[in-house]
Formats: structure tokens, C-alpha cells, sequence
């Protein structure tokens, strides 16, 4: 009969492989933030001026972090498309990271040697 501690050390390695296979799944993974933007032209005889349902638009900005400073980025609706999912893959991604550490923590404290 396996002992009980190999046997959480085999789930947690098993629970590893499976987020490692779920993260190999993930193709685009991006962060920063995206936003949808309505703007007025400026026109006086616009109605964009008077009326707020008819300003220009919509225009879709990328925010994100680059070397310490923050780039903006005008994007296409379908750059926006891809972007939020590339943005909800990170978030993704990055939960998957949380477990994986958690499982490698177990792991360490239960006195595993390193393979």
C-alpha cells in the first residue's frame, strides 16, 4: 500500500502536468488594458455636437507597460477582438501560474528532492 505522502506528491505532480498541458494550450497572451471610445469632431454642425448617441466612433485604444513606460495604441475592432482574447488568456494563464506555484510549494514542503 503506496505510502500517504508519495500519494499527494504523485496528485500534486499530476494536478502540475495537467496545468502545464492547459497553458501549452494557449496561443496570443497579452496584458495591458482596452478601451472603446466615442469622440465628438469638434464641428459645430455635427451631431455629434448635440447629441451623444451620434459621436464618431467607436475607436478601440491599447494601453499597455513597456521598458517602465506607458504606450498607447489606436487598434482595428478586429485587433480589439484578438486583444481581448489574448488579455483573457493572460489572466488565464496567469491563475494557472497561482496553482502551479501553490502545487510546487506543497510540494517543497513536504521535503520532495528535486528530480
Amino acid at each position: 500500500m503506496p505510502r500517504p505522502e508519495k500519494t499527494r506528491r504523485d496528485n500534486a505532480r499530476r494536478r502540475i502536468e495537467r496545468i502545464r498541458s492547459r497553458i501549452e494550450g494557449f496561443d496570443l497572451v497579452c496584458s495591458g488594458t482596452l478601451i472603446e471610445r466615442t469622440k465628438t469632431c469638434g464641428k459645430p454642425n455635427c451631431r455629434c455636437a448635440t447629441d451623444p448617441q451620434a459621436r464618431h466612433g467607436p475607436y478601440y485604444e491599447w494601453s499597455w507597460r513597456q521598458e517602465g513606460r506607458l504606450v498607447h495604441k489606436i487598434v482595428t475592432p478586429e485587433q480589439a477582438r484578438r486583444l481581448k482574447e489574448a488579455m483573457n488568456n493572460a489572466r488565464e494563464v496567469q491563475a494557472l501560474l497561482r496553482q502551479w506555484e501553490r502545487e510546487s510549494r506543497a510540494i517543497l514542503l513536504r521535503g520532495e528532492e528535486r528530480k
